[in-house]
């Protein structure tokens, strides 16, 4: 049903407590004959207060983290919106909320433990964020380059004044950059050659270059640049929040001081 698009799933690893250390989640359950008992709670979950089924992180009674399938319906499973989201309005967040769950032990997912499976699915969101940061870039670049061409103050186009080209110039420059490394990244991950410390480096710089670009354009847009009637500030708010989830920016930063330098600055 997942494959088919008749039911949506979500993804609960981040917690109340503890986002940027998911080691640290008090998500836990304990066994009970042929079922296990869940508690615990999750938070800034996309698709959960209306996903059918939710894949959660949790720890077992000797503290091994254990992934388990929360079916919608379950008694004790709930999942409330958050309202009043600035960014991302489009997607709906929630959390998940788990009072003494019931689930049977056969929903305990196979064959891995710990951090490994979790965050080897991060790394296929943070290449896809990537990509997608630049297409943000590129949107707000190709806005800012057509009204700059459009406009005119003092009887020409306000594209033929040197700083709006300095900040279509520059724009365009870093958005080439991002492309070149991320499609280099492709080539790594088809060959199975790309690394996490590589990918969080792509997200990382990516989204900082496109959340740079949409206040950009936006300052070539003048006033115009706060109205619905273009996308920029729809972006720029957005970006605000990528460059948080999947792994702030800052500690995408230090995940590339550990790759470089070997010493784990975490702790």
């Amino acid at each position: 049903k997942l494959a088919t698009g008749e039911w949506m799933g979500c993804f609960g690893l981040t917690e109340p407590d503890h986002g940027s250390n998911p080691g640290g989640m008090v998500t836990n359950y304990k066994e009970d004959g042929d079922d296990i008992i869940l508690n615990g709670a999750k938070m800034w979950i996309s698709n959960a207060p209306f996903a059918q089924l939710a894949v959660v992180w949790a720890k077992n009674e000797e503290g091994r983290i254990h992934g388990v399938i929360v079916e919608r319906g379950m008694e004790g499973f709930s999942t409330p919106t958050m309202k009043g989201k600035w960014s991302l309005r489009a997607s709906d967040t929630g959390e998940l909320i788990f009072d003494n769950v019931r689930v049977p032990k056969a929903n305990i997912l196979p064959g891995r433990t710990g951090l490994g499976a979790p965050l080897s699915c991060l790394d296929s969101a943070r290449y896809g964020i990537a990509w997608g940061a630049i297409g943000a870039a590129l949107d707000c670049y190709d806005v800012g380059l057509r009204y700059a061409k459009e406009r005119t103050q003092f009887g020409r186009p306000i594209a033929g004044f040197q700083l709006q080209q300095k900040k279509l110039a520059e724009a365009i420059t870093e958005i080439t950059k991002a492309q070149l490394l991320t499609h280099r990244l492709g080539v790594l991950r088809n060959e199975g050659r790309a690394t996490s410390a590589q990918i969080s480096m792509a997200k990382r710089n990516n989204v900082d270059m496109a959340i740079h670009i949409a206040r950009e354009m936006r300052q070539v847009l003048g006033g115009m640049g706060i109205m619905n009637e273009y996308p920029i500030m729809r972006h720029m708010a957005n970006l605000e929040s990528v460059i948080t989830y999947e792994g702030t920016h800052d500690i995408h930063l230090l995940i590339t001081g550990l790759d470089i330098t070997g010493e784990n600055a975490f702790k």
